[in-house]
């Protein structure tokens, strides 16, 4: 790409699912981004539209500011939970519905851009936002997230390279998260701080 994309164009690459990459615009936008290779069309009926790994630099490449703690921008954008929210956050049948589609989108998003079409091992935008992907496959498994005075998982990014620390109310739930990102296609393993002797899992995305 030669040139930088058109301003409707970067709007409408702005308001991607920040998981999916599902894009919604006009044909002829959809169609241009396609042409740019910053967009493909999915085979499958709806036949809807998602950003290619170049669409998605190009979108993180504006990104000021993510903050993964609130469930959901005023647009509706899905955000998975990384625990340590203030207030409980809503749930009910909405939200369970809402975290299905976001982790069967991103297993789509694994077989669209992984070279083999795995799906069972993270992809590159789970490499690029690893506290975001390893919290969603917790909530998409059951999970609940650490909030206000409820217990539950925490995620956070650490100092290595591709690996997230993940906090959990006693061992038998940092055990099962453990479980849980393994499935997912994570390398997790259990460690203790050294100060505080706080059990806590430190995962990595699997690439192989």
């Amino acid at each position: 790409m030669t040139r930088p994309p058109t301003a409707a164009q970067q709007r409408v690459i702005d308001a991607a699912d920040p998981v999916t990459g599902r894009l919604r615009g006009t044909e002829a936008q959809l169609e241009a981004l396609v042409k740019r290779g910053l967009a493909f069309r999915h085979p499958r009926p709806p036949h809807d539209h998602f950003l290619t790994p170049a669409g998605h630099r190009i979108r993180e490449a504006v990104e000021v500011e993510v903050v993964p703690e609130a469930p959901a921008a005023p647009s509706g954008v899905f955000a998975a939970r990384v625990g340590g929210e203030p207030e409980p956050p809503e749930g009910g049948p909405a939200r369970v519905r809402e975290v299905h589609s976001a982790w069967q989108g991103l297993l789509e998003l694994r077989r669209m851009t992984n070279t083999d079409g795995d799906t069972d091992r993270p992809c590159g935008w789970e490499r690029a936002h690893l506290v975001q992907a390893a919290a969603l496959a917790l909530e998409a498994a059951g999970h609940p997230p650490e909030t206000g005075g409820s217990p539950g998982y925490r995620v956070r990014a650490t100092p290595q390279p591709e690996a997230v620390a993940v906090y959990a109310r006693d061992g038998a739930e940092l055990s099962a998260c453990a479980a849980t990102l393994e499935k997912a296609g994570w390398q997790p393993g259990e460690y203790t701080e050294p100060r505080t002797r706080v059990r806590y899992l430190l995962a990595s995305p699997r690439r192989a």
